[in-house]
C-alpha cells in the first residue's frame, strides 16, 4: 500500500526565536575556552609523564636484577629519555595554560571596561531623557507664566487704547450732535412751507403809488436857498487877540536888543535939555515895541543899527531903513488897530527930529 501524505499544518507560523544575548562577552568566552583546552592538554601530558616515570622505574628495577642484560640497560636509558621528553612537553603546556589564563584575565578586564562604558552610556541616556522630560515640563510652566503675564500686559495696553479711542469717538459724537442740534434749531425757527401757489399781492400794496423810474428829484428848496459855497481857502477867524495884536509878520524875527546895546545907543541919542519931551515920546514907542509879538523871518543886520547911530553923532541925514526879507505882512482888517512900530523904526523918527533941529 502506498503511504498517504500527512495533512499540511495550517495557521500562523511560530515567531523566530531571538538570539539570547549571553552575559559573558565573546572575548572572555574565547579566552575561557583557550584556558580550558590548555588545561586539558596539560592534564593529559601529566598522565603521560606519570606513565613514562612508571615505565622508567620498572626498567631500572629489571636492570638492577642479577640477570640483567644489555637490552635491559638500554631500556632504562630509553625510559629515562622518554620521561624527560614528556616532562618538557608538560612544561610547555603549563606555559600555555599560564598564557591562556593571562589572556582570560585581560579579556575580563577589557570586558569590564566595555561594561563600564556601556553602563555609563546608559546612565547618560537616562539622564538625557530625564533632562528632556524636565525641560518639557519647565517649558510648559514658563509658557503658562509668560502667557499669563503677556495677556495681562496686553490687556492693559488694549484698555488704554480703548479708552483713548472712546474719548476720540465721544468727541466726534459731541461735534456731530452739536451740528445736528444747530440744524434742528434752524429748521424749527423757520415756518413750515405752505403747499400750493402763493397768494396774490394784497390790495394795500396795489393802492400804493407805482415806483418811479429814472434819477430821483434834486434836494429841497431850503438847500437851494442857502448861500452858495465859496471856493478857495476860508477866511481866518478874527479873535480878540487878532483885533488887539499886530498882524503876524513872516520871515526871520529881529534880533533882541540887549542891555549893553541899549547903553551903547543911549550916548548917541543925547540931545539938549529942551528935547526932553522928545525922549519921552521915543520911550513910549520902545515900550510898545517890547510888548509887540515876536517877528518871524531874518532880523535886520546889526550894521544897520550902527549906521542909524552914526548919523546922529555926525548930525547927517539918516539913511533909509533896510529892506525886510520874506513875505510882506497881510493887510490888517479895518476893525483891528494899528500895531506899534518896532524899536528900530521908533529910533529913526527921533533921529530925524534931531537932524531937523540941528
Amino acid at each position: 500500500m502506498a503511504k498517504t501524505k500527512a495533512p499540511a499544518k495550517r495557521g500562523r507560523k511560530p515567531a523566530a526565536k531571538k538570539p539570547v544575548e549571553s552575559a559573558v562577552p565573546a572575548a572572555v568566552a574565547k579566552a575561557t575556552k583557550a584556558v580550558e583546552k590548555a588545561v586539558a592538554a596539560q592534564t593529559k601530558q601529566k598522565e603521560r609523564v606519570v606513565a613514562a616515570e612508571t615505565k622508567a622505574a620498572q626498567a631500572r628495577k629489571k636492570a638492577s636484577a642479577p640477570k640483567a642484560t644489555a637490552a635491559t640497560k638500554r631500556a632504562v636509558a630509553t625510559a629515562t629519555a622518554a620521561v624527560k621528553t614528556q616532562k618538557e612537553k608538560l612544561s610547555e603546556l603549563t606555559q600555555k595554560v599560564a598564557e591562556a589564563k593571562k589572556d582570560l584575565k585581560v579579556a575580563e578586564l577589557k570586558a569590564r571596561i566595555e561594561a563600564t562604558a556601556s553602563k555609563a552610556e546608559e546612565v547618560v541616556k537616562t539622564y538625557a531623557k530625564t533632562l528632556a522630560d524636565k525641560a518639557e515640563a519647565d517649558l510648559e510652566k514658563a509658557l503658562t507664566k509668560f502667557a499669563s503675564q503677556w495677556r495681562s500686559k496686553r490687556e492693559k495696553q488694549d484698555a488704554r487704547k480703548v479708552k483713548s479711542r472712546t474719548t476720540a469717538e465721544g468727541k466726534k459724537v459731541a461735534t456731530a450732535t452739536k451740528k445736528v442740534e444747530s440744524a434742528i434749531k434752524a429748521i424749527e425757527a423757520k415756518p413750515a412751507a405752505k403747499r400750493g401757489r402763493p397768494a396774490k399781492a394784497s390790495a394795500a400794496k396795489a393802492s400804493t403809488a407805482p415806483k418811479k423810474r429814472g434819477r430821483p428829484a434834486k434836494a429841497a428848496a431850503t438847500k437851494v436857498a442857502a448861500a452858495p459855497k465859496k471856493r478857495g481857502r476860508p477866511a481866518k477867524a478874527t479873535t480878540a487877540k487878532a483885533e488887539t495884536a499886530a498882524p503876524k509878520k513872516r520871515g526871520r524875527p529881529a534880533k533882541a536888543t540887549t542891555a549893553k546895546a541899549a547903553e551903547k545907543k543911549a550916548p548917541a541919542k543925547k540931545a539938549p535939555a529942551k528935547k526932553a519931551p522928545a525922549k519921552k515920546a521915543a520911550a513910549k514907542p520902545a515900550a510898545k515895541a517890547a510888548a509887540a509879538p515876536k517877528k518871524r523871518g531874518r532880523p535886520p543886520k546889526a550894521a544897520a543899527a550902527k549906521a542909524a547911530v552914526k548919523p546922529a553923532v555926525k548930525k547927517e541925514a539918516p539913511k533909509a531903513a533896510p529892506k525886510k526879507r520874506g513875505r510882506p505882512p497881510k493887510a490888517a482888517k479895518p476893525a483891528a488897530p494899528k500895531a506899534a512900530p518896532a524899536a528900530p523904526s521908533a529910533d529913526k523918527p527921533a533921529e530925524k527930529k534931531d537932524a531937523s533941529d540941528s
